[in-house]
């Protein structure tokens, strides 16, 4: 498991200031690139080999509103990986207070076009997920 803590912006909140909900799903790819960048194999590190790691689906179950200045602790875990798809699960916390579960989920393909086996291109990388899967699914 990965904690990022965003704190929420004025500019993130409509005019009720709660937070928009368009904006978990920045929050999300926020706590996943700190996520890979915590397991070696930052996102900037992959495009820089041709790499790039496009969402396939997204889904957000909002509990409790949150606002300006809120501080939102997101855990973020490996549901499960495949050779070619991981799907990483969400959950977001104010005070202790769960307000947002969500899931993403993600290939990898070359920059030109391919899907790439990462357990095969990239074990040490597919071992991490592997192995937080693993932690996931034990909790």
């Amino acid at each position: 498991m990965y904690t990022y803590i965003h704190k929420v912006q004025y500019y993130e909140t409509d005019k009720m200031q709660l937070t928009h909900h368009s904006n978990y799903v920045r929050f999300m790819e926020e706590a996943r690139i700190g996520f890979l960048e915590k397991c070696g194999y930052g996102y900037a590190d992959f495009e820089e080999k041709g790499v790039i790691s496009p969402v396939v689906s997204v889904s957000c179950k909002f509990k409790k509103s949150t606002t300006f200045p809120d501080d939102i602790s997101i855990r973020v875990y490996v549901k499960s990986v495949t050779p070619v798809r991981f799907l990483l699960a969400y959950e977001m916390y104010t005070e202790g207070e769960i307000v947002c579960t969500a899931s993403s989920e993600h290939c990898f393909i070359r920059k030109e076009g391919g899907i790439i086996n990462i357990k095969k291109e990239y074990p040490g990388f597919f071992d991490i997920l592997n192995d937080e899967m693993k932690k996931y699914n034990e909790k």
